[in-house]
């Protein structure tokens, strides 16, 4: 399967010798298109490189291994032969992850709503604690976060709140959080010690452009309020505050965090594209067989696929089972050995459904 990789090792090199081209190196926009594209070949040419050669040193310890009669020469051939198809088979693997397809959305910044469910008080401050949950990653990350819109609570949980995050692959590493996340703690308002389960769903949209998702203004229906939040607070005198409603979905967007109207209606569209995206994803989704749906996670708003146990100080992932007791460090911000996890299970699942047709 990997006879025309050929043209990596040749494509690696007509970019190496053009990085050294006084025309190109001269010309800040044209190095970093080269550059860019030579960050994206090296990979999959090197191990393709090491693979041709591992191939080779197997072939030459089998040829050792028919030629000589001297025992010590055999046994270190066989010792060669050994460590080098190991390495082929490891070297295979890896050449196959690097030639699934990829996602075009990776890349992409994300639109992200959290919203409380069942729980009342409680579950609008795990929501609470979900957004700053994600905020303190983005800002591990060095991405930029936005609040579109909000919906708080008296006591600082938050019913509903939309937001960006942008970034360059923030969607590679978010798109896994999108279903229902259980908490399992004391709320501060039970004075009996008893523990309470509350839910928040999570949902991780793609930012979305014009020309992705096209949107004729007769569909709009836009009217403009006062933004209003939970004790008085970010009260404005005047109407800046947007709503945008899509006659055709019924979809609603409100955007309210901006003093400027026209920023208001911006990030408005922006979410109503990245929903109307996910709507057509989702149908195109639930078309596809069970069979061939990835294992990690449908995307499905409904399915559990996190608990956070605040007494055991655990936090299990239920789609690939897996539990860390490092619950504090995880609602700071540390999400990378999740998203790692869930990331390497989804590639497991994606390599498996191609080389099955092969078994």
């Amino acid at each position: 399967m990997f006879e025309n990789l050929e043209v990596f090792l040749r494509r690696k090199e007509e970019l190496t010798a053009r990085m050294y081209d006084p025309a190109v190196a001269a010309d800040p926009e044209r190095l970093r298109e080269v550059m860019q594209e030579l960050n994206e070949v090296t990979p999959l040419a090197d191990t393709y490189a090491e693979y041709l050669s591992a191939q080779q040193t197997a072939q030459e310890a089998l040829n050792l291994l028919d030629e000589t009669d001297d025992p010590e020469l055999h046994e270190l051939a066989q010792e060669e032969l050994r460590a080098a198809q190991a390495r082929s088979e490891e070297l295979d693997t890896q050449l196959r992850l690097l030639l699934l397809p990829r996602d075009p959305r990776d890349s992409k910044s994300v639109v992200v709503e959290i919203r409380a469910g069942a729980g009342g008080e409680e579950a609008a401050l795990f929501s609470a604690d979900l957004y700053r949950m994600y905020t303190m990653y983005a800002e591990r990350q060095g991405w930029k976060t936005e609040i579109g819109t909000l919906n708080e609570t008296e006591l600082g949980g938050i019913r509903e709140i939309g937001f960006m995050i942008e970034g360059q692959g923030a969607f590679s590493r978010l798109k896994f959080e999108s279903g229902v996340h259980r908490v399992q703690r004391v709320p501060v308002t039970e004075s009996q010690g008893r523990i309470q389960t509350s839910t928040a769903t999570v949902a991780i949209m793609p930012e979305v452009d014009d020309v992705e998702i096209q949107i004729d203004p007769k569909d709009l229906r836009i009217d403009t309020f006062r933004s209003s939040g939970a004790g008085g607070q970010h009260i404005n005198k005047t109407s800046s505050a947007i709503r945008i409603t899509h006659l055709p979905t019924g979809l609603v967007v409100e955007c309210q965090d901006e003093r400027s109207q026209y920023k208001n209606k911006d990030k408005a569209m922006k979410v109503l594209r990245a929903r109307l995206f996910d709507m057509e994803q989702q149908k195109r989704d639930s078309e596809i067989s069970q069979a061939r749906r990835e294992q990690v996670g449908s995307g499905d708003r409904s399915e559990r696929i996190r608990t956070y146990n605040f007494p055991q100080g655990r936090v299990t992932d239920h789609r690939i089972g897996l539990t860390l007791y490092r619950l504090q460090d995880i609602m700071n911000g540390d999400l990378t050995e999740l998203i790692d996890a869930l990331t390497a299970a989804d590639r497991a699942e994606k390599l498996r459904a191609v080389m099955e047709p092969e078994s």
